[in-house]
């Protein structure tokens, strides 16, 4: 299995010195927030793209994409009624599109709750009708950049659009773009009533990408699910994309979090080998 690491989590560490300390650990990939470049992808010249993807590069690291695509960002949003903001997204996305691809990346994952919860006013279908037209209209730039968008749905801690993964992969067949899949997370997963395994195993075919963290917000192992069957699922139904580690309570310290979470999953990972071993022997 590939493992990558989000990059805030090393919060205000350099980029060579998060680089380099992720290659350490295990880790093979690199995960980017755009804001800790600039705050707006527009603003990122061609220079800087270059020099980040040389930084990563010198670590051997693999540039995943992009992650928390809108956030602090202003005048974008993805459920809007207003086809002018509906429009600048769409455009903005198509930015995002040309910075993952310039920096080596090939996934955006389309998270930002808040730049995609439900307006006043309006329903959720009506909401989901905006996010659609949002998402077609990006589907010839993604093309273009050989980068795939995965729709992220997000527990009810972080809003109140796109809670389940069946509600994403319904979004999914709205947009009808081959460049548009779906994105899963642990902890958004957690607050599911449905079991892991089984939202895992309901979506196989259109899974492009997957977060690692645990329900508490903190890093894998460092709470009470357990990955042993995530990644057995995983391994099972032919995943062979990465698995990103993404963290939001950072009280553990960069180093325990960097660690900790791949050596837990790498233990995970062999058990699941041995006991698939042993099974086929």
């Amino acid at each position: 299995m590939r493992y990558a690491i989000c990059n805030e989590t090393f919060q205000d560490w350099p980029f060579p010195r998060a680089f380099r300390f992720a290659r350490e650990c295990g880790y093979t990939g690199i995960e980017f927030a755009p804001f800790t470049i600039q705050k707006n992808a527009y603003d990122i010249t061609m220079a800087e793209r270059h020099s980040v993807r040389r930084l990563a590069e010198t670590e051997n690291l693999e540039v995943v994409g992009l992650h928390w695509l809108l956030a602090f960002t202003r005048g974008y949003y993805l459920t809007s009624p207003d086809e002018d903001v509906r429009r600048e997204t769409a455009a903005y996305i198509g930015e995002l599109a040309r910075l993952c691809r310039d920096l080596g990346g090939t996934i955006l994952v389309l998270g930002s709750p808040k730049q995609r919860n439900v307006l006043p006013g309006l329903t959720h279908e009506q909401a989901m009708r905006f996010a659609a037209d949002v998402l077609r209209r990006t589907c010839g730039t993604l093309g273009d950049c050989k980068v795939r968008l995965a729709v992220e749905p997000l527990g009810p801690e972080e809003g109140d659009f796109l809670r389940t993964a069946d509600l994403a992969a319904e979004l999914i067949e709205m947009v009808d773009c081959p460049h548009v899949g779906l994105h899963l997370d642990v902890k958004a997963m957690a607050s599911e009533s449905t079991p892991i395994v089984d939202i895992l195993r309901r979506h196989a075919g259109s899974a492009l990408h997957f977060h690692a963290n645990d329900a508490n917000r903190r890093g894998p192992g460092m709470g009470t699910v357990d990955f042993e069957p995530i990644l057995a699922t995983l391994r099972d139904m032919g995943y062979s994309g990465w698995i990103s580690v993404e963290v939001f309570d950072f009280a553990p310290g960069v180093e325990s979090l960097a660690r900790d979470s791949i050596a837990y999953l790498k233990r995970c990972e062999e058990r699941v080998e041995r006991r698939s071993i042993g099974h086929e022997s």
